[in-house]
């Protein structure tokens, strides 16, 4: 107890006491001298009474302050050694000073005294020393929490096995729900008869029903084509691991018919509800399905993950598709103030020809449409020069400052030749309108346009230029073309198909004779598309630094300091692919505008658009590329973890 509290409550009001007898007594004596005398007798007797109580009450609170301090501390040491959780004090070394019974029980020995924390707790090591934190750390099968604080040179240490398992099984048990379409059934089956249609089909069913069993999984079948799977996140787990195995089986199993059996499989878990699941696994089949099909396509939370991709998209053998989205393009058309055409950055000959192809449909249909642009590059050069003397033509050729001053809620924004909003040159235009539409043939990727009105996404298709050519034989029924107008389409093409030698189907020869029809010049393009002499000597350098990875893969590295076009690379890379024994090939370069810029090209037998979307990029299974900050070291470090890292997981190669 503080002195001060003494002497306010206990001695200090003694003191006025006899104060004020000394005072009543001196009263007395002035009238009373003997009266004075008894007083000044009773007042001493008192003072001595209380200064003799005073100090026995000293004396009685020292011994039992002295008791409880000696039973509080007793207490406090059982307490501590008692605790239901560790408590470990280190110096500034990390060199362990005392602990609690509890943190020798967990670590297996009498004593840690003298040990190093790092050693053991070895989570602990390599972290900011200056900084609370708490880490997890596994000792045996328990599983504990360390709250880390240097400021105070003080670990506590909690187990949470039995919380840890909870939230596990927590997790495991959640509703994962899923889609598997067979996404090629009506062209592997087109030309069958019911009988072997009808055995086709039940050999696919029944290997999907045994993958279904194997994994302890309800499956539900929807229609002929699709199913319903209904699991728990910790089958889904088990799904991921083994990379959609029924992916491969399928495939290889009806590999005897013209076209292998594909499917497409949409999975999704972790919503607030079954209904926003549901909505995720939709949206994960149109994503797999965008992509080509035969591949899963897994959504977790914000986490979207994409398995197989091992083939390229089968294409469509009928024209139904083409011709409904002509119509209602029409429609969308013919309802619009005016007509706004975009293609990505750094545009090619494929994004102006299929924005020429678009603005074609809209004069034809009357209505006022202009093509955004800024800047040229050199793989449109020479086909901007042409557009140049063409008036009429080039001046529909706007900036995307002009662009932005003509949307309205009526405007119709047409996007070709991408289908992700960060590769546009303006994507303020979006936010200006409601209709939006997007022409493309890249795969989708985990990144697509919110809320467009109308989609034709064909991952089948050799180039843009292919679906737009299908869709104005059917926005009109007579088109006239300019001899430009229909080149730029063809080259578009050519650009490609890289001569019509990849990505090419009967389809695409269809399209291409329609425009040859139509008065496509192909000496104008292969005018267009010459190279000089010094572009040559520069792709001849890059491919210089080639280094074979994995036997089949070539990565070339430009100099560091050297800048390169983007077009100038993609061209090196389609150069590489023609070497004997090379399947993929990846050409790694500075480009002008500082970003670094690679491009991938494959023969079909690995799917460079996964690797290129790990690095941020995207495209198609033997057609893409991806651009990132840094340095060409850099960068080529990067590919080679994420090609060793694929080749762990499930091979390079098909």
């Amino acid at each position: 107890m503080p002195k001060n509290l003494i002497k306010r409550w206990y001695g200090l009001h003694h003191v006025w006491t006899l104060i004020l007898m000394t005072l009543m007594t001196l009263a007395l004596a002035w009238y009373k001298w003997w009266l004075g005398l008894a007083g000044f007798a009773l007042t001493g007797a008192m003072a001595v009474y209380a200064m003799l109580a005073e100090r026995a009450f000293r004396r009685e609170l020292k011994r039992y302050l002295g008791s409880l301090r000696y039973r509080i501390g007793k207490i406090g040491s059982e307490v501590i050694h008692e605790l239901p959780f560790g408590v470990l004090l280190f110096n500034d070394e990390q060199i362990v000073e005392w602990h609690n019974p509890y943190v020798a029980d967990i670590l297996k020995r009498d004593s840690a005294v003298g040990q190093p924390l790092t050693e053991l707790f070895p989570v602990l090591g390599g972290k900011d020393r200056d900084r609370d934190g708490e880490f997890e750390a596994t000792l045996g099968d328990r599983i504990y929490r360390l709250q880390y604080r240097p400021s105070q040179r003080l670990v506590y240490v909690f187990d949470i096995t039995e919380y840890w398992n909870l939230a596990r099984k927590y997790e495991d048990e959640q509703l994962a729900l899923g889609v598997v379409m067979m996404d090629n059934l009506e062209e592997v089956t087109q030309g069958m008869d019911d009988q072997h249609r009808s055995a086709l089909l039940s050999k696919v069913t029944a290997e999907i029903t045994e993958w279904s069993q194997r994994y302890q999984m309800y499956l539900r079948r929807l229609s002929s084509d699709r199913f319903l799977i209904v699991t728990d996140m910790k089958t889904l787990k088990q799904l991921e691991a083994s990379r959609f195995v029924i992916l491969d089986e399928v495939r290889e199993m009806t590999m005897d018919q013209k076209i292998p059996m594909t499917l497409s499989i949409g999975m999704a878990s972790g919503g607030s509800s079954v209904i926003e699941v549901g909505q995720w696994v939709q949206a994960a089949l149109d994503i797999a399905l965008g992509r080509g099909g035969d591949q899963a396509a897994v959504r977790v939370g914000q986490r979207q993950t994409f398995y197989g991709g091992k083939t390229n998209a089968v294409e469509k053998r009928t024209r139904v598709r083409a011709r409904v989205v002509a119509h209602a393009l029409r429609d969308l058309m013919k309802d619009s103030a005016n007509i706004i055409i975009m293609g990505h950055k750094i545009p090619d000959m494929d994004s102006i020809g299929a924005a020429i192809g678009v603005l074609k449909a809209a004069r034809v249909l009357n209505r006022e449409a202009y093509i955004v642009l800024e800047g040229v590059n050199p793989s449109i050069q020479k086909l901007m020069d042409l557009i140049r003397e063409e008036p009429e033509l080039h001046e529909r050729f706007i900036s995307p400052e002009h662009a932005l001053a003509l949307i309205g809620p009526r405007s119709l924004v047409v996007v070709v030749d991408t289908h992700r909003e960060s590769l546009l040159k303006e994507p303020r235009l979006l936010a200006g309108t409601e209709r939006i539409v997007i022409i493309d043939h890249h795969r989708r990727s985990e990144e697509f346009i919110a809320n467009p009105v109308l989609v034709y996404l064909e991952p089948y298709a050799s180039s843009t230029c292919e679906l737009v050519a299908e869709l104005l034989q059917y926005i009109h029924d007579r088109i006239s073309f300019d001899t430009l107008e229909a080149t730029a389409l063809m080259a578009g093409m050519t650009v490609d198909t890289k001569n019509f030698t990849l990505r090419t189907g009967a389809r695409t020869f269809e399209a291409a004779s329609y425009l040859r029809r139509n008065g496509a010049d192909l000496a104008l393009i292969q005018q267009m598309l010459k190279e000089d002499l010094e572009e040559y000597n520069k792709k001849a350098e890059i491919i210089r630094h080639t280094v074979i990875h994995y036997d089949h893969v070539a990565i070339a590295t430009a100099e560091p300091g050297k800048q390169y076009p983007q077009l100038l690379i993609a061209q090196a890379a389609d150069k590489l692919l023609n070497m004997n024994g090379i399947y993929a090939s990846f050409v790694i370069a500075e480009r002008p505008d500082g970003m670094i810029g690679i491009s991938a090209r494959s023969l079909g037998n690995m799917n460079v658009q996964v690797v290129m979307e790990r690095m941020g990029g995207g495209g198609h299974l033997t057609n893409a590329a991806a651009q990132m900050e840094g340095t060409v070291q850099e960068a080529a470090s990067r590919l080679i973890a994420i090609l060793d890292e694929i080749h762990r997981e499930e091979g390079l190669f098909e």
